[in-house]
C-alpha cells in the first residue's frame, strides 16, 4: 500500500494535468502607542534571526520538492514578498518581488528596482567602500553601503500597508566635496519557462514609474491570474520610465540631477503595490500617494507596532530563545495573507515558502491562532473568521446535511472558478473551541466569544450528527458526501486526511462505513475505528466551549458541556487504554478491540493535554514518551514509535517529529505536574531541531534521530506553537 498525503496528492494531480494606511495594521488593535523602546527590544538585537538572503535565477521559486530555497519577508497580510541579495550577488536593490499568482508563489524579477548611480558618465561602484552591510530586521530590510570619498547610501523596503511596500534610498554626502549625481533604477523580468503563464506579464512605462499588467491564466495547478492583476511601481519624485528593446527590461532615471552638499543628505521614496482587482488598483494608488506623501509616518508606525510584537512575544521567554521566539513571529507575519477571492479576513497560511500551502487549512489555523495571539491576538481572532466564514449552512444547497462543518481548506477560489486546491471532502480536527478561548485569553475581546459560540456549537453538534457512527457518544474520522468521495478508497483517503496525519499507519487497514440520518439519507461515511486524538480533542473542545458559556454567564449550558467532557473521557480511558501496552490506541468500530497490532502513535498522548488520562495512566504514558527506544528520541516525540514496525524516521506522519504534536505532548507532562520532563523536552527540542537556534527556517517537521529539517521550510504551526513553549 502506498497511502497518499493530501499535499502528494496535489502534487500528483498537478502532474496528470500537465490595507490601507488608515485601516489595515490597526484593524486588529493589536498595535500600541507610539514610544520609546525597552533596550530588549531594540531592532538590532533581532538581526538576521533568519537568513533572507539569496537571489533566483529562475521564475519557478521551488526546488523539486516545490520548496523555495529563498526566505522571504512580507508583512500586514501583503501578497507579495522580498529577500536580501546575497554579497557576490548584483546589488542595489532587494530581491524580487515573490508574487502570489492567486494561489501559487512565483518570483516576478531577481531585483525590480536597482538603484543606479553615477557622476559624470561614469556608473559608481557600489562596494567601491567595502563589503557592504545587508540585513534584515523585524519589519525592515535594510542595506548600506559605502561608495568611497564619503558617499554612503542606505536602502530600506517596509511595508505601507497589505497591498504595498515602501522602499526608500538615502543619499549622504560626508566628503568636503559637493557631489551631483544621477540616479536610475534597472531590472528585468523573470518569465515562467513555459505554458500560458509564460506570456502572463507585460511591462509598462508610466509617468510614475512602472507597471507589470498580468494577462488571464486558468493553469489551476500552477499559476491562475484573472487579467486585472496589476504590480506597480510609483516614485515619490519624477521619473523618465524606458523600457527596453526586449520588452522585459527597464531603465527608470530621476528626471532631475541631485545635487548634494558637503554634509547634506536626500531619501528617494517608491512603492511597490500588487493588485488582484480594478478596485483594488484604485484604492492602493491612493494609498501609495498617501505613503509616499509621509513616508516617516509609515515607518514609525511601523516600529511601534513591531515593538508591540517583540515585547508580547518574548515576555517571560529567557534571553537565550529571544531570537528564536522573534523568528517564529517574523515567520507568522510573512505567511499572514490579507482578505483576498475567497479569503474573506486577514488569515496566516501555511508558508509561502511551499508551492501548496498558500490557501487556508482549518487545523492549521487552529493552531495558528494559539501562537499569534501570543502577540496579536486581533489577526488571530481574524485568522479564525477566515475559516469560519466557509462553515457550512443549514440552508446549503449542495450539503445541508454538513450544516456546522469547516471545512478542510479554503483558498483564493473555490471550486467554481476554477479552484482545485479547495477541500470540502472533510474537515478537520475540532480545536477550535481551544483555539478561540487561547485567543479571547490573550486579548480579552468578549464580544469575539459571543460571536464564535453558536458557531462553535454548530460545528461540535456537526461532529456528533455524521461522524458518531453508533450514536454512542465516541467519533470516528470520516468523509463527507462529495463528488469527490464516491468509491470507499477515496472516503479512507478523506478520512486520513480529515485526522491531519495523512499517511500514519493507523489508517492502513481501515475501511469506512456509511451514516445515514432517520430518514435513510446520507450524511457521510465514517471510518471503521474510533480514533482516541478525535475523542480525546472532542473532550477538551467541550471544556472549552463550557468555558466560553460560562464566560458569557450560561452557567446551565456550562455544566452540561462539562458533564459530557466527563462521560467521553470515561469512555477513553475504559475502552481505548490498553494496560499491555500502556498507551492509549484507536478501538475497532465492530468489536471494540483495542487496534494494538497497528502499534504505538503520537496520537495516544493527545489523552494527557485534553485532561482525559487518568493519574495511572498518564505515568504509563509518560515513561513510553521518555523511553528512548519509544518516543523518547534525540528530538522528542516522533508520530510513530521507535519500536513500532512500520516507524520511518522519514515517512511524513509515520515517523517524523511534528511540532504541534510534540507541543500536545509536552503540555500534556506539564498539566500532569512533570514539569521538569516538559522542560527537558523544550530543552532537547531547541538543541537538536535544526536551524531552531541559528538563522534557519522553522520547519513543518523534523527527523527525530538526527534533528534534520523536513518538508517545507516556514511552517506556520510550527512557528505558532513553539512560541508558547519557549516562555515556559
Amino acid at each position: 500500500m502506498n497511502p497518499l498525503t493530501r499535499r502528494h496528492f496535489l502534487a500528483a494531480s498537478a502532474a496528470t494535468a500537465a490595507v490601507s494606511l488608515t485601516g489595515a495594521p490597526a484593524a486588529h488593535a493589536d498595535e500600541p502607542p507610539a514610544g520609546p523602546s525597552d533596550e530588549r527590544h531594540d531592532r538590532e538585537r533581532y538581526a538576521d534571526v533568519l537568513d533572507l538572503h539569496g537571489t533566483p535565477a529562475q521564475a519557478y521559486p521551488g526546488d523539486a520538492g516545490g520548496n523555495n530555497p529563498i526566505n522571504v519577508f512580507a508583512d500586514l497580510g501583503a501578497w507579495h514578498a522580498y529577500a536580501l541579495p546575497r554579497p557576490q550577488d548584483r546589488l542595489g536593490g532587494f530581491t524580487g518581488p515573490l508574487y502570489l499568482a492567486q494561489e501559487y508563489p512565483w518570483w516576478l524579477s531577481d531585483g525590480l528596482t536597482r538603484l543606479q548611480l553615477a557622476e559624470q558618465g561614469r556608473t559608481l561602484d557600489l562596494t567601491a567602500g567595502g563589503a557592504p552591510t545587508l540585513t534584515a530586521l523585524p519589519g525592515l530590510l535594510r542595506q548600506r553601503y559605502t561608495l568611497g570619498d564619503g558617499l554612503t547610501l542606505t536602502l530600506e523596503l517596509r511595508y505601507a500597508d497589505n497591498r504595498t511596500a515602501l522602499l526608500s534610498a538615502r543619499l549622504a554626502n560626508t566628503g568636503p566635496t559637493a557631489r551631483t549625481l544621477r540616479v536610475a533604477w534597472t531590472g528585468t523580468l523573470l518569465r515562467p519557462a513555459d505554458g500560458p503563464q509564460r506570456e502572463a506579464p507585460r511591462l509598462h512605462a508610466t509617468d510614475r514609474g512602472i507597471e507589470v499588467r498580468f494577462a488571464r491564466v486558468r493553469e489551476t495547478w500552477n499559476y491562475l491570474t484573472d487579467g486585472t492583476e496589476r504590480f506597480a511601481v510609483r516614485h515619490a519624485q519624477p521619473v523618465r520610465a524606458t523600457l527596453g528593446a526586449d520588452g522585459d527590461s527597464h531603465h527608470t532615471e530621476l528626471a532631475e540631477t541631485l545635487r548634494l552638499a558637503p554634509g547634506a543628505a536626500r531619501t528617494l521614496d517608491w512603492t511597490e503595490s500588487y493588485t488582484f482587482t480594478d478596485a483594488e488598483y484604485t484604492r492602493t494608488a491612493d494609498e501609495a500617494e498617501a505613503a509616499l506623501r509621509a513616508p516617516g509616518q509609515v515607518a514609525a508606525a511601523g516600529a511601534a507596532r513591531w515593538a508591540g510584537y517583540l515585547d508580547r512575544a518574548t515576555e517571560g521567554v529567557p534571553a537565550a530563545r529571544r531570537r528564536t521566539a522573534v523568528k517564529c513571529v517574523q515567520t507568522l507575519v510573512t505567511n499572514w495573507r490579507s482578505p483576498a477571492g475567497r479569503i474573506g479576513h486577514d488569515a496566516v497560511t501555511p508558508s509561502i515558502s511551499y508551492k501548496w500551502f498558500s490557501g487556508v487549512w482549518a487545523w492549521d489555523t487552529w493552531k495558528q491562532a494559539v501562537g499569534t495571539a501570543v502577540f496579536a491576538p486581533g489577526l488571530a481572532a481574524d485568522q479564525i473568521r477566515a475559516m469560519f466564514d466557509h462553515q457550512v449552512r443549514p440552508d446549503d444547497p449542495e450539503r445541508p446535511q454538513d450544516a456546522g462543518m469547516v471545512p478542510d481548506c479554503v483558498f483564493y477560489n473555490d471550486p467554481s472558478t476554477g479552484g482545485g486546491n479547495w477541500n470540502e471532502r472533510n474537515s478537520k480536527p475540532p480545536l477550535a473551541s481551544w483555539a478561540v478561548w487561547e485567543v479571547y485569553r490573550r486579548g480579552g475581546d468578549r464580544a469575539f466569544l459571543r460571536e464564535l459560540l453558536p458557531k462553535l456549537t454548530a460545528y461540535q453538534d456537526w461532529w456528533y450528527r455524521t461522524r458518531d457512527h453508533l450514536g454512542e457518544g465516541l467519533c470516528e474520522y470520516g468523509a463527507t458526501v462529495d463528488q469527490a468521495n464516491t468509491a470507499p478508497e477515496d472516503c479512507r483517503q478523506a478520512a486520513a486526511w480529515e485526522s491531519g496525519m495523512d499517511n500514519a499507519p493507523r489508517f492502513d487497514a481501515a475501511a469506512v462505513v456509511p451514516n445515514r440520518d432517520a430518514h435513510g439519507r446520507l450524511l457521510g461515511w465514517s471510518l471503521t475505528q474510533r480514533s482516541v486524538d478525535l475523542n480525546a480533542y472532542l473532550a477538551a473542545d467541550h471544556r472549552h466551549l463550557a468555558a466560553i458559556a460560562a464566560e458569557l454567564g450560561d452557567r446551565p449550558t456550562a455544566d452540561r458541556l462539562r458533564a459530557r467532557a466527563e462521560r467521553i473521557d470515561t469512555a477513553i480511558r475504559a475502552t481505548m487504554y490498553d494496560p499491555g501496552t500502556g498507551w492509549f490506541h484507536d478501538t475497532d468500530l465492530a468489536t471494540g478491540a483495542r487496534l494494538t497490532d497497528r502499534g504505538r502513535g503520537i496520537e495516544g498522548a493527545v489523552p494527557l493535554w485534553s485532561g482525559s488520562a487518568t493519574p495511572a495512566q498518564a505515568r504509563t504514558v509518560r515513561a513510553l514518551l521518555l523511553d528512548p527506544a519509544e518516543f523518547g528520541t534525540p528530538l522528542p516525540f516522533p508520530t510513530v514509535a521507535r519500536s513500532s514496525a512500520h516507524f520511518d524516521p522519514a515517512g511524513y506522519w509515520r515517523g517524523l517529529a511534528w511540532l504541534d504534536q510534540t507541543y500536545f505532548a509536552i503540555e500534556g507532562l506539564r498539566r500532569h505536574g512533570w514539569n521538569q520532563d516538559a522542560r527537558r523536552a523544550v530543552e532537547r527540542l531547541l538543541a537538536c531541531a535544526e536551524g531552531l537556534t541559528g538563522d534557519g527556517p522553522v520547519r513543518e517537521n523534523y527527523d527525530p534521530l538526527t534533528g534534520k529539517g523536513r518538508n517545507s521550510t516556514n511552517f506556520s504551526w510550527s512557528a505558532a506553537l513553539l512560541l508558547p513553549l519557549l516562555r515556559n
